[in-house]
């Protein structure tokens, strides 16, 4: 259980393909198991043979100094951490196999002989009874994880004020995250904040303008990482 020796090429393939599809170690945000993980890197990974977790490692440097505030368990090593089969990770992921196309099964087979009136009663019955079914199945709702950056007129701007009013907002479809204060220079810090949205219910580009109404506050927003769930 956990991660192999991430010095290693094995190792690093299989952090990265475990991070393909995640931004942090584990949870949707940074954690001590982010920490242990960075720590036992020692340098960025080559962006080139490992994109994915040469991506986490950058964005998990820029909490360097909040390393020791980060939630989580300090004590434990990063092999207590990743997948629970490593040997299964050594390849990508790969996308399951695409579901057989249910009108094209052939549920009854079919007989060279003339079916009789009760026969084709029967496989009609059934035919809508199974058509009944197909169309009650609901398909789980589209989700992202989406980190925002918001940037204040000035380094006078109250970021308490203008994080009070982002997290304001109220949509079916959206869940606040956790967020951080980020300088960008000049004493001027921008809030960086995650997020979760449901695809269908919450529009970004919606959510960027209802942001910007807060005029007093918000100079512009950006999107910066998305990764859908």
């Amino acid at each position: 259980m956990g991660f192999a020796d991430v010095l290693t090429d094995a190792g690093l393939t299989i952090l990265n393909n475990w991070l393909e599809t995640r931004s942090y170690i584990v949870g949707y945000s940074p954690s001590q198991a982010d920490v242990a993980t960075h720590k036992a890197l020692k340098s960025a990974p080559d962006a080139t043979k490992y994109p994915y977790a040469a991506r986490w490692f950058k964005h998990i440097t820029s909490y360097t100094e909040e390393f020791a505030t980060l939630p989580g368990d300090a004590s434990k090593e990063y092999t207590t951490y990743g997948p629970e089969v490593t040997a299964a990770t050594l390849n990508p992921a790969k996308a399951p196999a695409a579901e057989e196309d249910d009108d094209d099964v052939d549920l009854f087979g079919s007989d060279d002989e003339e079916e009789d009136a009760e026969a084709e009663r029967i496989r009609n019955e059934r035919l809508a009874e199974y058509k009944k079914k197909k169309e009650g199945k609901t398909k789980p709702a589209a989700k992202s994880f989406v980190t925002m950056d918001v940037k204040p007129w000035d380094d006078e701007t109250d970021m308490k004020a203008l994080e009070a009013a982002v997290r304001s907002i109220e949509k079916d479809g959206l869940v606040w995250g956790a967020s951080k204060l980020v300088p960008v220079g000049f004493g001027i810090k921008k809030l960086q904040i995650n997020l979760i949205i449901e695809d269908d219910k919450v529009g970004l580009g919606d959510l960027e303008e209802e942001i910007a109404e807060f005029e007093d506050f918000v100079q512009s927003t950006d999107i910066a990482a998305m990764q859908k769930l």
